[in-house]
């Protein structure tokens, strides 16, 4: 039966979910489940979601080769398959009644978990959403400590430690998105789906990966634009987050199908995004191949358009409402920053 102390702990680490940190909130529900269960060494390793490789989210305890070694070498063992299968957590004490190889006769427990001075382990496998998005070890210098209550008491957490250690459920931003919003991460090493998301179309446009690649080097909090995608428009939205240790640091992009505000051509929103950046009429002229006379025109239509009384007016709605179509060397101008 469990104590108030197990319960209240399984409640701590539940609520560690909602934390935007995840690198903290992984360490302190690391903290929180040795209230629960005893162990001396626990590893929480999350899938990274390019490359598919094991990485450790958060550790206590164990040596860095052994942490190296659950990382990397468990997945080849016959006891992963067995672990992924079962819903209910293995434990080596326990090991004799389930179906499969026995972890103590294996390669991994003579070579890697007994030279560590270990002589049980519990470990289970993470989901969130329906996906495996990683594994929870833990290790016990004595023998016989995991047995099916803690196993079950172990199960009972593994969702609120699948939440943690799934990266796209860290986007910053994500869960508020509008329903039909389509996204993704970026990350240095690829584009990652979000589950129950449309891919975002505009990253299939050369111009706008470069533009994604600009804003991640500005270090900017948010990006708000207007993009061409296929055959219309959509408001897209390039905003910073932390996505989780196992993806390290990534860019939402999200966008919604919209049509260009205030009737709006695509040459006069390409006329505001330049003047918004503070370019004179002869400047834009120069840059869009036209006289200054035409962009003297488009800057009178976007004004009766809009209804703003002045260029600045003008400039001003263009960078608060993102009407704007910017080129990578536009963002300096553009970028929401962190206050100073």
């Amino acid at each position: 039966m469990l104590g108030h102390q197990q319960i209240a702990a399984a409640t701590r680490i539940g609520m560690l979910t909602r934390e935007r940190d995840t690198a903290t909130a992984c360490a302190q529900a690391l903290q929180e489940l040795g209230r629960a269960l005893p162990f001396d060494a626990a590893s929480l390793l999350g899938i990274d979601p390019v490359s598919g490789a094991h990485v450790q989210i958060a550790g206590i305890g164990y040596p860095a080769a052994a942490s190296q070694s659950l990382a990397a070498e468990f997945v080849s063992t016959p006891w992963y398959a067995n672990v992924v299968r079962q819903e209910l957590p293995r434990s080596i004490s326990e090991d004799a009644d389930d179906p499969g190889p026995r972890f103590r006769h294996g390669w991994f427990y003579a070579e890697r978990v007994r030279p560590a001075g270990f002589r049980d382990g519990l470990t289970g496998a993470l989901r969130h959403q329906g996906r495996l998005v990683g594994l929870i070890h833990l290790s016990a210098e004595g023998a016989d400590v995991y047995d099916t209550e803690a196993r079950q008491l172990l199960a009972s957490i593994l969702p609120a430690l699948g939440a943690l250690a799934d990266p796209t459920a860290h986007a910053g931003g994500f869960h508020e998105l509008p329903a039909g919003a389509a996204a993704n991460l970026v990350t240095p090493d690829g584009v990652i789906d979000l589950p129950g998301r449309a891919p975002a179309g505009a990253l299939h446009d050369e111009d706008f990966r470069r533009l994604t690649e600009a804003f991640t080097l500005s270090r900017g909090l948010r990006l708000r634009a207007l993009w061409p995608v296929g055959s219309g428009w959509c408001r897209v939205v390039l905003q910073r987050c932390t996505a989780g240790p196992a993806a390290r640091e990534a860019v939402l992009v999200s966008e919604e199908r919209a049509e260009l505000p205030y009737g709006l051509s695509p040459r006069e929103l390409e006329v505001l995004t330049r003047a918004a950046r503070g370019q004179t009429n002869q400047a834009i002229a120069q840059a869009l191949f036209l006289s200054p006379r035409t962009v003297h025109s488009h800057i009178e239509h976007l004004l009766r358009k809009t209804g703003c009384c002045s260029r600045a007016e003008a400039t001003a709605l263009a960078v608060r409402d993102g009407v704007l179509r910017p080129a990578p060397e536009d963002l300096e101008y553009f970028v929401e920053r962190e206050p100073r």
